[in-house]
Formats: C-alpha cells, structure tokens, sequence
C-alpha cells in the first residue's frame, strides 16, 4: 500500500511512522520553507537538510516520483516539496491523508485516491473525505469519524501538566526567525530564546524547550514561533508526541476499515 501525506510536520510524522511500521510506503509533501517548530520529531526537516531522522525511521527528500520509489525501495520515507499535490497523479498512491493541519480544507478531494482521509478540523468525512480523524486533546482524541466533522478550532492549545496557551511561545515581529537557544534546552521564564528584527522572544514559562522555528524562516509578529513542555523531560523532544502517534493511530485504522476498497482498486 502507498500513502500520500500532505504535509510533514510533527502530527503529519507520527502517522507517517505508525503506517511505515505497519508496511505503508509513504510519501510525503510540505512547502519550500516548513514553519514547524517541533522540527526534532518531524520529516519536514528532510526539505531543510535532505535528511531527516525521527526514532528509527529515516526520510530523504525526493524531487521526482522516481526518487520517492527509489528511497521506498531502501525503506526510507519520501520527503517532496509539493504543496498542490501534483505528485499525486504521478504516484497514483491507495491513500492521501491530508494532515496539514491548517485548520480548513487546502484542496483536498474525495477523489484524490481510492482512500482520503482528512486530519483535523475543515473535513466532512463522506463530502471530501472518506474519513477524518479528531485531533482535539482529550476523550476523543484519535478518533476516526466516518460520518461529520472533528471538533472546531478553538484557538486555543491544549493543556500539558496544566499548562495551555502560555507554553506557545509567539514571534515579537515580522522577519527572519533568529535561534538563541536550542529544542531540548532547559530554560526558565523570562530568558531569550529567540528574536525576530532584533526583537527578543523570551520564555513564557519555566520548562524544556520542545520546539522551535528554524532559523532563517520568515515570521511575522504573533506567529507560533515556539513551544515549552512544562514536563521538563528532554527526552520527548526525540519522540513522537502522545497526540502524533493517538492520530496516527487513528489514520491507520482508517486505512485498514477500507481495505475492502483498496483491495477491489
């Protein structure tokens, strides 16, 4: 089976590696300059560097339908620049799973593949999709929705170790993102971690610094620009969040609901 994920950023990424580990090719698309922050635990890194690495999964960037089969072949994830899905007619692919997460329809269709599945709020499973997958935190977390939509955006993130909107970290101004600190640091409210047209973006809260833009890219004021997980454990920023791999699960149970029609394909 070959799955085609628009985007690449941290969400997209644990599905990516709960469908590779249950044998899924897959192909992913994200935009010329990726603005996740978690960029330790997301494929979009493979744009920025060629390569990118999370856990035991290894992506590689591709220019062309001949790469992407080229890195399948050697057990990599495909990594393109596609933003309109043109790969797509190339690649013929069972399943695209739109997981953008851009909180409303991008162009996905219910007839991009045999199976669409959309991440998020923006989907109506049976209108443009087969299925959609609730990624809100909380009891419904993960949940596939074969018919209706995922909750709406709130705009408000959700709470870790009682901590919600304050541990998003926003860009003070328009321009290239500068990177004081590093994900994985320890740092303390208050303290530079970033500045933007010399602008400094500090610390909300005591905790491990899990994400951050990379450098160079361009912000514009009150962009997320940064995330503090309260926990204080750095290992997490090497791992695939509860929510990335509670989606990715849900994505992949969809897969397997509709192997009847992707055997028939």
């Amino acid at each position: 089976m070959l799955a085609y994920i628009r985007g690449a950023g941290d969400i997209a990424t644990g599905i990516a590696l709960r469908l590779h580990r249950a044998g899924i090719d897959v192909v992913m698309a994200d935009i010329a300059e990726p603005t996740c922050i978690r960029r330790t635990v997301a494929f979009s890194e493979a744009v920025r560097c060629g390569t990118a690495q999370v856990e035991d999964v290894r992506a590689r960037l591709v220019a062309s339908a001949a790469e992407a089969a080229g890195a399948l072949a050697a057990g990599e994830v495909a990594v393109a620049v596609d933003p309109a899905a043109r790969l797509v007619g190339d690649l013929a692919p069972d399943a695209v799973v739109d997981a953008i997460l851009a909180k409303r329809n991008l162009g996905t269709s219910i007839d991009m593949a045999p199976v669409v599945v959309g991440v998020g709020p923006g989907f109506t499973a049976g209108v443009d999709c087969h299925a959609a997958v609730e990624t809100k935190r909380g009891h419904y977390l993960g949940r596939v929705l074969y018919e209706g939509s995922p909750a709406a955006n709130t705009g408000v993130p959700g709470v870790i170790a009682g901590a919600g909107a304050e541990r998003v970290l926003r860009s003070p101004a328009d321009g290239p993102f500068v990177c004081v600190r590093e994900i994985g640091d320890l740092v303390r409210a208050g303290e530079v971690v970033g500045s933007v047209a010399g602008e400094p973006m500090r610390a909300t809260i005591d905790g491990v610094l899990r994400g951050l833009l990379a450098p160079g890219v361009p912000a514009f004021k009150g962009m997320k620009a940064g995330d503090i997980d309260p926990r204080g454990d750095a290992s997490f920023c090497a791992t695939a969040s509860d929510k990335a791999s509670a989606v990715g699960g849900g994505v992949l149970e969809a897969l397997c609901h509709f192997t009847g029609r992707l055997r028939d394909r």
